[in-house]
């Protein structure tokens, strides 16, 4: 299990069906997947973190819908 280092939000999906990703302050990128937003948190060093990982975490925070919504 990977412990939570920073907090990370999953906003509500925009109109082409991306959701943006915040970890900690910053703004990391546009997703439109769950392994996007797995790609994001390893690349802000939050180690070796799976599609499976930021879909059952309880330290992610989806907004607007679980990590199955994509649609707007």
């Amino acid at each position: 299990m990977i412990e939570k280092q920073q907090p990370v939000v999953v906003y509500p999906p925009a109109e082409d069906g991306g959701r943006r990703v915040r970890v900690g302050d910053d703004f990391v990128g546009m997703a439109y997947t769950p392994l996007d937003v797995a790609d994001f948190l390893r690349r802000t060093g939050m180690g070796d973190i799976a599609p499976e990982d930021v879909a059952q975490a309880d330290w992610v925070h989806w907004q607007g819908g679980g990590p199955e919504v994509w649609e707007h």
